[in-house]
C-alpha cells in the first residue's frame, strides 16, 4: 500500500493561503499603478501603440503555443499516463497568466513612470513606480508558479507506489513523479516559446533601429522618426518582461519538483533508509521553502514601498532583495527544524536536521555572489567595463576583441561558485541537498524577478521622455533609472543563467534516480561510450542551437532596417513632419519572431525523445550533461560580454570618456560592439539556460519509458 499524505493536506492549504495573499498584493499594486496618470496626449499616444503592439505579439504567439501544447497534452493523455495532459497544460496556463499580468503591468508602468519623473522630478518617487510594475510581475512569476503545484498536490497527493497508463497505450509509469514532471514541462514549453521568440522580437528591432539611427542617418537613440523605435519599446516587454518571467517562474518550479521526485526516487529505490515519515516532510520541506520565500519577498517589497526612497535607487532596490533574503533564511531554518528536527533521518543527511537549510543557504549566496560578479563585469561602474570603452578608441576590433576576453573571464569565478556549492549540497545532503540549493537560489525569485522587471520599465520610460520631447531634467532622472535598470538586468541575466545551471544539475540527479531499477546504486557511467557519444552530441547541439537563434535574429533585423529605410526616404519624415508607420515595422517584427520561433523551440522537445527511444536512457544522460557542461559557460560568456558591450557604449554616451562622447569614432566604434552583443545577451544567453531545462525536463517525464521502449539495445 502506498504512503498516502492526508497529514500534509494542512501545509497545502497553509501555503495556498500565503499564495492568495501574494495575489492580492499583485492585484494592489497592478491597480496602483494603473491609476497613475499617464501624462500628455504625445505621451498617451505613444504608450497606448506599445501597449497594443505587445498585446496583439502575445496573443499571435499563444496561439501558436496554445495549438502545440493541445496535441502535446493529448499525446500524454492517450500514451503516457491519463490525467498527466491535464497537469501539462495547467503548467502552461499558469506561465501564460504570468506573461500576460507582467506585460500588462509593465506597458501601464513605463509611462506613468516617465510621467512621474516630469511631475516630481524625484528620483525616489519615480523608482516606486517602475518598481510597483516590476513587483507586479516578481511576485505573479513565485505566486502562480506555487498555485498550480499545490492544486496538482492537493488533488492528487503524491504515492511513490502508485502506478497508472495512459487512456490508449498501456505503459505502466510512476502518475505522481508523471504529473509534477509534466507541470513543470507545461511552464518549460511556454518559457522556450517566449525566450525564442522574444529574443528574435526584441533585437531585430533594436539591431535595426540602432544601425538606422547611430549608423546609417547620424540621429539620437529614441528617436520618434525612427520607424522601428516602438517596435524596440515592444520587443523590451516582450523578451525583458514575458520572457523573464515564464524562464524564472519555470526554474522556480522545476526545482521544486527536481526536489519532490529525489525525495520519491530515494524512499523508493531502497539505497538509503528513508522511513515513511521523514519521506513525508521531504517532499513538504521544498513547498515551505517556496512557501516561506514568497512571504520574503512580499515583506521585503512592502518595506521598499512605505519607506521614503532617498536618489541612489541602486541601494534601494538591493535592500528590498536583502530584506527578502534575510527573511527567507530566518523562515527556512525554522521550517528546516519543524521538519527534520524530531524525525529519524537518513544517512546522507550528515549535519542532521539542519542540513537542508545549509544547502538552501548555499543557494542563496551563491545567487547573490554571482549576481555581485556579473555587476563587476558589466557595469560601468567598475574596470573591465571602464577598459572597453577606452577600447572603442582604436577602433571595433579592438572593441570585440576586449568584449570576446571580458566575457570569458567572466565564466570562471560563477562556475567555481557553482560547482562548489553543489559539492559541498550534495556531500551534507546527498542528491536531495542539490535540488534544495537549486530551490533556495530560487526561493526569493518574486524578489529577484521584481528588481529585474525594473529594468525594462525604465528603459521603455526613459524611451517615452526622449521621444516625446519632454525636458532634459526629467531625461536625467529616466537616464539614472535606465542605467541602474542595465545593471539590475545584467545581474538577472547572471541570476536566471546560475539558476539554470542548478536546476539543470538537479533535474539530471533526479533524471538518473528516475530510470534506476530498486535496490540499485543511481550512477550514470561517464565513461561508456553511450554516454560520451551523447556528451558530445549535446555539447555540439548547445552551438547549432545558439548559431540558428543569431542567424534568425539577424536575418530579421536586416529586413526590418531596410523597410525602415524606405519610411525614412518618404517626403516629411525625416523633419518630423509626416508620422512613420509604426505599425507596419511591429507587425513585420511580430511575424518574423512568429515564424522563426518554432524550429528552435521544438529542437529542445525533440532530441530527447529521438534519442531516448531510439538509443535510451543512458544516451539521454550524456546529452543532459554535455549539453549542461557547454551551455553555462557559453551563456555566461553571451550575456557579460553583451552586457560589457552595452555598458561600454554608455559610458562613452556619459560623457566619462574625456573627448569622445556621442558621435565621435570610438563612439561609433562603441555602437557596433553593443550590436554585435545585442544578440548574445538578449537572444543566445538567455535561451541557452531554458534550452538545456527544457530537454531535462522532457527527459525526466519521459524516463520511464525510455528504460522500457529502445530501439537499439
Amino acid at each position: 500500500m502506498g504512503v498516502e499524505l492526508m497529514d500534509s493536506s494542512v501545509i497545502w492549504y497553509a501555503m495556498l493561503a500565503v499564495v492568495v495573499v501574494a495575489l492580492v498584493f499583485v492585484l494592489f499594486n497592478f491597480n496602483k499603478v494603473k491609476k497613475l496618470k499617464e501624462g500628455n496626449d504625445k505621451m498617451v499616444e505613444m504608450a497606448g501603440i506599445i501597449r497594443s503592439g505587445a498585446g496583439t505579439f502575445l496573443k499571435a504567439e499563444f496561439k501558436v503555443i496554445a495549438i502545440i501544447g493541445v496535441i502535446i497534452a493529448l499525446v500524454f493523455s492517450l500514451f503516457v499516463e491519463a490525467t498527466s495532459g491535464i497537469t501539462f497544460l495547467l503548467g502552461g496556463l499558469m506561465s501564460s497568466l504570468v506573461c500576460i499580468i507582467g506585460m500588462k503591468s509593465a506597458t501601464y508602468a513605463n509611462v506613468r513612470t516617465a510621467n512621474k519623473a516630469r511631475e516630481s522630478l524625484s528620483i525616489g518617487e519615480t523608482v516606486k513606480v517602475a518598481l510597483s510594475g516590476g513587483s507586479v510581475s516578481g511576485i505573479a512569476v513565485q505566486a502562480f508558479g506555487m498555485l498550480g503545484l499545490l492544486l496538482v498536490l492537493i488533488i492528487w497527493g503524491v504515492d511513490p507506489h502508485a502506478t497508472s497508463h495512459g487512456l490508449v497505450a498501456n505503459l505502466e509509469c510512476n502518475p505522481s513523479i508523471m504529473r509534477i514532471t509534466t507541470y513543470s514541462l507545461g511552464c518549460s514549453i511556454v518559457a522556450m516559446f517566449n525566450r525564442v521568440a522574444g529574443g528574435n522580437y526584441t533585437k531585430a528591432a533594436d539591431i535595426s533601429s540602432d544601425i538606422l539611427a547611430k549608423i546609417r542617418h547620424d540621429m539620437p537613440e529614441d528617436d520618434s522618426r525612427v520607424p522601428n523605435v516602438i517596435a524596440d519599446f515592444i520587443g523590451d516587454n516582450v523578451n525583458d518582461i514575458a520572457g523573464n518571467c515564464s524562464d524564472l517562474l519555470e526554474s522556480f518550479v522545476a526545482t521544486i519538483a527536481a526536489s519532490i521526485m529525489i525525495a520519491v526516487t530515494l524512499f523508493i529505490n531502497g539505497i538509503v533508509n528513508v522511513s515513511d515519515e521523514t519521506f513525508i516532510r521531504m517532499i513538504i520541506f521544498p513547498v515551505i521553502l517556496a512557501g516561506v520565500g514568497l512571504i520574503g519577498c512580499l515583506i521585503g517589497l512592502s518595506y521598499a514601498f512605505i519607506r521614503k526612497m532617498g536618489d541612489d535607487p541602486s541601494r534601494e532596490l538591493n535592500l528590498a532583495t536583502w530584506i527578502s533574503a534575510g527573511i527567507t533564511v530566518i523562515l527556512g531554518l525554522a521550517a528546516s527544524y519543524m521538519m527534520f528536527g524530531n524525525v529519524p533521518l537518513y544517512e546522507d543527511m550528515v549535519c542532521g536536521w539542519i542540513s537542508p537549510w545549509i544547502s538552501s543557504i548555499l543557494g542563496i549566496v551563491s545567487g547573490i555572489a554571482i549576481g555581485s560578479i556579473t555587476e563587476y563585469y558589466t557595469s560601468d561602474k567598475y574596470k573591465p567595463t571602464k577598459k572597453l570603452a577606452e577600447m572603442a578608441i582604436e577602433g571595433e576590433a579592438f572593441v570585440i576583441t576586449k568584449g570576446d576576453a571580458i566575457g570569458s573571464r567572466s565564466t570562471l569565478l560563477p562556475i567555481l561558485i557553482i560547482g562548489i556549492a553543489l559539492f559541498i549540497s550534495g556531500k551534507i545532503s546527498g542528491t536531495y541537498g542539490i535540488a534544495i540549493s537549486a530551490l533556495g537560489m530560487l526561493s526569493f525569485v518574486g524578489a529577484t524577478v521584481s528588481i529585474d522587471a525594473f529594468g525594462p520599465i525604465a528603459d521603455n520610460a526613459g524611451g517615452l521622455a526622449e521621444s516625446c520631447h519632454l525636458e532634459h531634467k526629467v531625461r536625467i532622472i529616466t537616464d539614472k533609472l535606465d542605467s541602474v535598470g542595465n545593471t539590475t538586468a545584467a545581474i538577472g541575466k547572471g541570476f536566471a543563467i546560475g539558476s539554470a545551471a542548478f536546476a539543470a544539475v538537479s533535474l539530471i540527479v533526479a533524471y538518473v534516480g528516475n530510470y534506476t531499477a530498486k535496490g540499485e546504486e543511481p550512477v550514470l557511467n561517464i565513461a561508456s561510450f553511450i554516454v560520451v557519444a551523447g556528451g558530445l552530441i549535446g555539447g555540439a547541439l548547445i552551438e547549432y542551437f545558439s548559431a540558428m537563434l543569431t542567424d534568425n535574429t539577424i536575418e530579421s533585423a536586416k529586413l526590418m532596417a531596410d523597410e525602415g529605410d524606405k519610411m525614412l526616404s518618404t517626403p516629411g519624415v525625416l523633419e518630423g513632419k509626416v508620422k512613420p508607420d509604426y505599425n507596419k515595422l511591429i507587425g513585420m517584427a511580430a511575424n518574423q519572431a512568429l515564424k522563426k520561433m518554432v524550429v528552435p523551440s521544438v529542437l529542445a522537445l525533440c532530441i530527447p525523445v529521438i534519442g531516448g527511444f531510439v538509443f535510451g536512457v543512458q544516451f539521454v544522460g550524456g546529452i543532459l550533461i554535455g549539453a549542461t557542461i557547454v551551455a553555462i559557460p557559453r551563456a555566461l560568456f553571451m550575456g557579460n560580454s553583451g552586457g560589457a558591450f552595452d555598458n561600454a557604449k554608455k559610458y562613452i554616451e556619459s560623457e566619462a570618456l574625456e573627448g569622445h562622447g556621442k558621435g565621435s569614432a570610438a563612439h561609433k566604434a562603441a555602437v557596433t560592439g553593443d550590436t554585435v552583443g545585442d544578440t548574445r545577451k538578449d537572444v543566445v544567453g538567455v535561451a541557452l539556460d531554458i534550452f538545456i531545462k527544457s530537454m531535462s525536463t522532457v527527459a525526466n517525464t519521459l524516463a520511464s519509458l525510455f528504460s522500457t521502449i529502445t530501439l537499439i539495445h
